[in-house]
């Protein structure tokens, strides 16, 4: 049995003596707003651009912190602090969220990936919930509108840091929108957002999830036909494995336990897809058919896909109650904790390679953003105190039904 004590200690120190002291030495910008995230794993430096969706992610973040862990006002002036740097510089004259701008705001590249917009979304709405702060959240609601239309235009191909091709449509932006919505119907208890999110997370399980290998492939056509290799045979486990995670936060709040199921097999077979058996860890990417890979780096072992595994097999074991759920965690949880902390910086390591040793190698983008490791302590935390009082509560029963009096 898991120590959930234990586990929800070492969790809460790491985020709140070394991931957010981190951040607050490095990371937030005091003269010219937002966060800094072009830097080596030990805060230097590399760059003072910023690209929105990591200032929209901070946001999220710090109001996250504020409402979930402790309610800090240096946690919300955190939030804040991003939140005017992108009100200012972050969208255009057409209101669409830009990509890329200079340390100071100005703009170097337009509105080119649709992911600035929903971790727009993403923020504000947490940050609603933290300050009921109206007009942010009107905001929110009409990114989100905008983004529902620029999805449906025949030209749509706005995903940097990789373009989407024209007839092709990609896994990342209904499970983006899954788990928007799904807290966007949270934060405003209107019931089109459940709709909606149900909607999302239907076009990834009964699309993007291939039924007949049950593996959840990142490009389909425009009709949702299989691409040939190798952007047809791309799988990202570490993006899956996230995926089902936001199909999870979904179907258990609306009650769908096939659903739980469903999403916790996928994921438990891209963890068996993504293992190296080698050296252990999760490699960034695979070809589920021995091409040679659709991108570069795919046997590099990065950061995010083993937090999304840490925290997906312990929801996954929550709401399914399987085994094989825990065992994952364990053995995800022994090679992530033996190769990623760097306890002289902080903050954990971005990149290692595939033996697990750093490397300096540029993934997608030069950026370290205060976002997947904090969100998922985050999660992890909230989740462990949900587990405990579970668990204290089936001690209460099993003790007042040992006495015989009723719980």
């Amino acid at each position: 049995m898991i120590d959930l004590k234990n586990l929800h200690h070492r969790y809460r120190e790491l985020l709140l003596d070394d991931v957010v002291p981190f951040w607050f030495r490095h990371g937030i910008d005091r003269t010219h707003g937002g966060v800094l995230t072009c830097m080596n794993d030990d805060g230097t430096l590399v760059s003072g651009d910023k690209f929105i969706w990591s200032q929209a992610r901070s946001v999220w973040t710090f109001s996250a912190l504020y409402n979930r862990i402790e309610k800090r006002q240096e946690f919300l002036e955190a939030a804040e602090n991003s939140i005017r740097f992108l009100l200012a510089h972050g969208r255009d004259n057409n209101g669409r969220w830009v990509y890329h701008t200079d340390r100071e705001g100005r703009v170097i590249e337009g509105p080119t990936s649709i992911y600035s917009d929903c971790f727009a979304i993403y923020g504000f709405s947490e940050h609603y919930r933290a300050t009921k702060d109206g007009p942010l959240l009107s905001i929110a609601l009409e990114t989100f509108e905008r983004v529902r239309r620029r999805l449906e235009e025949p030209d749509f191909s706005e995903t940097a840091p990789y373009p989407l091709p024209l007839g092709w449509k990609n896994h990342g932006i209904p499970m983006m929108l899954t788990e928007v919505t799904n807290e966007l119907a949270q934060t405003t208890a209107d019931s089109r957002f459940d709709a909606l999110a149900t909607e999302y997370a239907g076009r990834v399980m009964k699309h993007f999830v291939r039924p007949d290998r049950n593996v959840i492939l990142e490009f389909l056509t425009a009709d949702y036909k299989e691409l040939p290799p190798p952007a047809g045979t791309f799988v990202m486990p570490g993006h899956a494995i996230e995926s089902m995670w936001f199909v999870m936060h979904l179907a258990e709040r609306l009650g769908d336990k096939d659903l739980i199921s469903r999403a916790a097999e996928v994921m438990r077979r891209h963890l068996e897809l993504g293992w190296d058996e080698k050296f252990g860890g999760i490699f960034l990417s695979r070809d589920i058919e021995g091409h040679p890979p659709y991108l570069p780096h795919s046997e590099m072992k990065v950061w995010w896909p083993h937090v999304e595994a840490l925290y997906g097999t312990l929801l996954a074991h929550h709401l399914t109650g399987e085994s094989w759920c825990l065992d994952w965690h364990e053995k995800v949880a022994e090679w992530t904790w033996a190769h990623f902390p760097a306890p002289e910086f902080g903050e954990w390591r971005q990149r290692l390679n595939r033996e697990g040793k750093p490397t300096t190698d540029i993934v997608a983008l030069p950026v370290k953003d205060p976002f997947h490791l904090p969100r998922g302590i985050i999660l992890i935390l909230q989740l462990l105190e949900r587990m405990q009082a579970d668990q204290a509560e089936l001690s209460g029963v099993g003790s007042a039904h040992g006495t015989g009096r009723q719980k």
